[in-house]
C-alpha cells in the first residue's frame, strides 16, 4: 500500500503535533507492508501557512497525491481537501479551538468557523489521537462514530526512571507559552506552596508571562535535558484547559514521576488512576494536588509506569495501518 503523509505541520511547530507525526513516521518507514511518502509545501512564515490552508490542502494535496498514484493520503492535522480522488484519513489531535477561540490566533479561529466541521466530515476515515478526541469529534462536528479509528500518541524511550536526574528540589511545568496551557495557575500554585518551578517550552503568543521570585523558564529543551527534568521533579503541573492527549503527561510517567494535571480532560482519560486531578482553574486546589501527589509518590510511580508501558509507537502505528487499510477499502 501506498501512503502520502502529510509532513507540512513540521515547519511551523515541534510541540505535540510534530511528535506524534515524527514518532509514527519512524515505525511506518520500518514497515515491508507500506511505501511512505512524505507530502508538503511551504515554510513557517503566517502568510505562507494561510496559502497552504486555502490552496495546498484543498486542492494541490490531492491532486499530487492523484498523480503520485496513493492508495490513501494521511493529513495529520485537520486541514483537508473537501474532495480528493485519493481516500483521506484525517487526523483531528483536538477540538480547542471550538471551546477556546479566544486562545487562538485570529486565522485559526477563522478557519474552524468556516472550514474545519466540513473538512473533518469529507474525509474516507477520521484518526483521532484519543477516546476524549473520538467523542469531541463525535459530538462536535456531527460524524459517525463507525468513520473514527484511535491513533494515540505514544511515549519514546529516552522517558524512563532510568538515567541522570536534574538537582534541586522544584516542581516541572511543560508546554508551549499560550493562553490554554494555564501556565499563570501551575505558577500560583508553586507560589502558595513556595516552591521552585521551572517551565519548559517555547515561547507561543498571546503575551503568557512566565515570571516570578522561584519561576525558571528553560526555554524548549532537547529530549535528554527533558528527560533529566522529569526525573528530578517532585511531579509535573500540567494545569492546561484543554488538551486532545497531554503528551507530557505520559512522559512524566514513563521517567517515573508523579503528575498533577486537570479533571474531566484528555489528560484524566489517559492518566486514569496515574494522576492526581484537579481543578486548572483554581491555583489552591492544584497546590493540594501537588501536596498529594508527593504523598502518594511510590504508589503514583508505580501505577504510572504501567500505565505509561501501554504507549508504544509500535502499537501506535498498527492503529494507523489499520485505519488506511479501511480507508483504501
Amino acid at each position: 500500500m501506498k501512503v502520502g503523509i502529510d509532513v507540512a505541520p513540521l515547519v511551523q511547530t515541534q510541540a505535540g503535533t510534530a511528535r506524534w507525526i515524527n514518532g509514527l513516521l519512524r515505525e511506518l518507514d520500518g514497515r515491508d507492508d507500506l511505501e511512505v511518502r512524505r507530502l508538503g509545501w511551504g515554510g513557517s512564515g503566517r502568510v505562507v501557512a494561510a496559502v497552504r490552508d486555502v490552496a495546498w490542502y484543498p486542492a494541490l494535496l490531492p491532486l499530487q497525491a492523484w498523480r503520485a498514484r496513493l492508495d490513501v493520503v494521511h493529513t495529520t492535522i485537520f486541514r483537508g481537501p473537501l474532495r480528493s480522488h485519493v481516500p483521506v484519513a484525517l487526523t483531528v489531535h483536538d477540538l480547542a479551538v471550538l471551546h477556546h477561540p479566544e486562545a487562538f490566533p485570529a486565522w485559526t479561529r477563522l478557519y474552524a468557523g468556516t472550514a474545519l466541521r466540513a473538512t473533518v466530515r469529507a474525509a474516507r476515515r477520521i484518526i483521532a489521537v484519543s477516546d476524549f478526541t473520538r467523542r469531541e469529534v463525535i459530538r462536535l462536528c456531527d460524524v459517525d462514530p463507525d468513520r473514527i479509528d484511535v491513533v494515540p500518541n505514544a511515549v519514546d524511550p529516552i522517558f524512563s526512571p532510568e538515567g541522570p536526574a536534574a538537582g534541586g528540589d522544584y516542581l516541572l511545568a511543560v508546554g508551549t507559552l499560550e493562553p490554554r496551557k494555564n501556565l499563570p495557575a501551575a505558577i500560583e500554585a508553586a507560589r502558595i506552596l513556595g516552591a521552585e518551578l521551572r517551565v519548559v517550552g517555547a515561547r507561543g503568543w498571546g503575551d503568557v508571562r512566565v515570571e516570578g521570585a522561584d519561576v525558571r523558564w528553560l526555554g524548549r529543551v532537547a529530549d535528554d535535558e527533558l528527560a533529566t527534568l522529569y526525573r528530578g521533579a517532585r511531579c509535573l503541573v500540567y494545569p492546561s484547559l484543554y488538551e486532545g492527549f497531554g503528551i507530557p503527561v505520559v512522559e512524566a510517567m514513563a521517567s517515573g514521576t508523579p503528575v498533577v494535571t486537570s479533571v474531566d480532560s484528555a489528560m484524566a482519560d489517559v492518566a486514569g488512576s496515574a494522576a492526581v486531578l484537579v481543578d486548572p482553574a483554581d491555583p489552591a486546589a492544584i497546590a493540594e494536588g501537588v501536596e498529594e501527589a508527593c504523598r502518594r509518590r511510590e504508589e503514583l510511580r508505580e501505577v504510572g509506569l504501567d500505565r505509561a508501558a501501554r504507549y508504544t509507537w509500535s502499537a501506535a502505528a498498527e492503529s494507523a495501518v489499520a485505519a488506511y487499510r479501511r480507508a483504501a477499502g
